[in-house]
């Protein structure tokens, strides 16, 4: 009975009488069971639960009573934090198991004992900030027993500091570094090669797929069940870590390394300055090109950019210098040798970029523009394959689950672009009873998306649908142009009506202090785009309205998009119903899933793009979202809320 997945899930289970809240759901009881089939018949199956499921527990029961090895892999560090830190104590507690779990994450996220030396001995620092987060870590060096960041609180996680103080794959010295014994990477990776469970992200979990196919030892354990959870995010990590990208940020502390670790080694400082300053001129210089543009650039919109190709070319050949003054080098060091062997890597990887010569058919070069560097992108055009040829050649459970992966039960375009032909696929609707706790508004005669004032009739449209809300809205936009418009704009007509709601503009504070204040707020109006999509959880009466400007198209000027786009339409497909459309609607599910978080929550989605309703594809967009009540009248929106109504203090 105790491996009886009935026994665990029913409501008179040890899971009901211990866990506060806790609901029968038959689609949970289903997920479950299919997943303890695939794992005891290593099949590979997709799963969609709608949110109010309980997919978590779906999963973890069964991997828990399972008795091979297990690794569960999350989208986010924020939910791989809470399997390992919440659900997974709290199972093991329940379910009285000797289950060993542990928590692996990637090298850049621990401390390294030799570089935290190397940068306190050697170490260029920009400004007094960093020289008290170096104090600051090696304080917490004094008292950590894992190493991980994120436990030394008095430095941010995205601190720059922190990259002179953790090892890459490409710098770790192995078995020659003097600190091996006490490296709490291998320690975190002793821990994980014991545990009966092992919680990573997909970023960790492919990283190890590439390391596998470099013949490599394997940063994860071998395991007979693989359990990835927001599979959503999947398709587009895969795509960057089966490709290559450097960026200039990259070889700009490569540098600084090489001149710590060369000055160490006890080689001519002015040497090395010689050799190394055109290359930080000239990624300086190169970057100035991009001062008025921001974002992904197509390979050739790259090159008709002034200036370019000339600095590019010059770029290069001071590359091919330093390594011609390189080679003769190595054998000063572990370290020094490392280093030589990365700049190498950078100039095989620019020769590549930047030579059409020797580009591939199927692969897509491109550029991502950031406010203080430039990445460059070498990604193939499909990952299908070269994944499918990852689940052939291991015989184990695949399962890929999420709240949102299908169009109405369609996997097809997941299992396409991921190469799961064979895969098993289910889908669960949410439990939550949404005709009678939710509304979907789409409002009338708003202009077409690509219009000037497109924007501005958004806002106009939303204000007395969030005055019936009393605030407590999330506005989700899909740019940062609009986002910035229409923060803009609620705050003049919050100063002008003299309204006493609380508005909060993403990126003003960290995510984190967002939603803190506005829970706390019960009247806030969060604005925010791209990163409040998913992945946040804000139950109760504190968010009562979700308003999304318009369809998340991804733009066709996208890099990937267009190359796909170019690929499925050559070869008679239809990309826009076979590929832009799937992306979208995920997406927009996934905005729209951060409404009804709870089956007391109520609530009014607003999708503001007319193309929702008049063009043909609207339809199934439509249908793909929850069982709401659907209207165009304003005055059933107001009369939800009056009935509706909740006492706010």
């Amino acid at each position: 009975m105790m491996n009886d997945i009935q026994y665990w899930l029913n409501e008179n289970g040890p899971l009901a009488q211990t866990l506060e809240g806790f609901r029968v759901r038959e689609q949970q009881l289903a997920m479950a069971n299919t997943i303890d089939q695939a794992i005891t018949e290593k099949q590979v199956v997709v799963v969609e639960a709608g949110t109010g499921t309980g997919k978590t527990y779906a999963y973890l029961v069964p991997a828990l009573l399972s008795s091979g090895k297990v690794i569960v892999s999350t989208g986010t560090k924020t939910l791989q934090d809470q399997l390992f830190h919440r659900d997974l104590p709290f199972l093991r507690e329940v379910m009285k198991l000797p289950i060993s779990v542990a928590l692996l994450k990637g090298r850049a996220n621990y401390l390294c004992h030799y570089y935290l030396d190397l940068t306190l001995t050697e170490g260029r620092l920009r400004d007094r900030q960093q020289v008290d987060q170096l104090n600051a870590i090696r304080e917490f060096a004094g008292v950590t027993q894992t190493g991980d960041k994120s436990e030394c609180v008095s430095v941010p996680e995205n601190a720059l500091i922190w990259s002179q103080v953790t090892s890459t794959k490409d710098n770790c010295l192995g078995q020659d570094c003097p600190h091996q014994s006490d490296c709490y990477v291998l320690n975190a990776r002793k821990k994980a090669a014991a545990a009966d469970l092992v919680v990573v992200n997909h970023h960790l979990f492919f990283a190890d797929i590439m390391l596998r196919d470099e013949g490599a030892a394997e940063l994860l354990p071998n395991a007979g069940t693989v359990i990835l959870d927001e599979a959503h995010h999947l398709p587009d990590v895969a795509t960057l870590f089966f490709g290559q990208s450097q960026s200039t940020a990259q070889w700009l502390e490569l540098g600084r390394q090489m001149v710590v670790e060369g000055v160490a080694q006890q080689l001519v400082r002015e040497e090395l300055d010689n050799m190394i300053l055109p290359i930080e001129k000239g990624l300086r210089d190169i970057r100035l090109l991009f001062t008025q543009r921001d974002g992904k650039l197509t390979f050739q919109s790259v090159l008709s950019i002034p200036g370019f190709v000339d600095g590019a070319t010059q770029l290069l050949l001071n590359l091919g210098r330093l390594n011609t003054y390189l080679s003769p080098l190595s054998g000063q060091s572990e370290g020094f040798d490392k280093i030589i062997s990365q700049w190498q890597k950078a100039y095989q990887f620019f020769s590549l970029w930047l030579n059409p010569t020797n580009d591939e058919p199927d692969a897509i070069r491109w550029l991502d523009c950031f406010t203080q560097s430039l990445q460059f992108h070498y990604t193939p055009l499909s990952i299908a394959d070269i994944f499918k040829a990852q689940i052939e050649s291991q015989h184990k459970a695949w399962i890929f689950t999420s709240a949102t992966l299908s169009l109405r039960g369609d996997f097809s375009h997941f299992v396409r672009d991921m190469g799961l032909d064979e895969a098993l696929t289910f889908c669960w609707d949410s439990p939550f009873n949404y005709p009678e706790n939710s509304l979907l508004y789409v409002p009338t005669g708003l202009p077409q998306p690509n219009e000037a004032q497109y924007t501005e009739a958004v806002i106009d449209s939303a204000k007395p649908v969030i005055k019936a809300s009393k605030g407590r809205t999330f506005l989700l936009f899909t740019t940062h142009r609009a986002l910035q418009e229409g923060a803009k704009l609620i705050r003049e007509w919050l100063d002008d009506e003299e309204l006493d709601f609380t508005c909060l503009v993403q990126g003003e504070k960290t995510k984190m202090e967002l939603l803190d204040q506005f829970r706390q707020s019960m009247n806030g109006i969060l604005c925010a785009t791209h990163s409040f999509w998913e992945g946040v959880d804000v139950k109760g009466e504190a968010l009562s309205l979700v308003v999304i400007d318009k369809l998340p198209f991804n733009p066709p000027d996208d890099p990937i998009t267009a190359a796909r786009i170019d690929a499925i339409n050559r070869t008679g497909g239809n990309a826009f119903i076979e590929y832009q459309l799937p992306k979208a609607v995920i997406t927009l599910k996934q905005g729209a899933g951060r409404l009804i978080r709870d089956e007391e929550d109520r609530g009014v989605l607003m999708i503001c793009d007319p193309r929702l309703i008049e063009k043909s594809y609207g339809r199934r967009i439509w249908m793909s979202l929850p069982a709401m009540k659907r209207t165009r009248k304003i005055e059933e929106v107001l009369q939800f809320f009056d009935i509706n109504s909740l006492s706010v203090d």
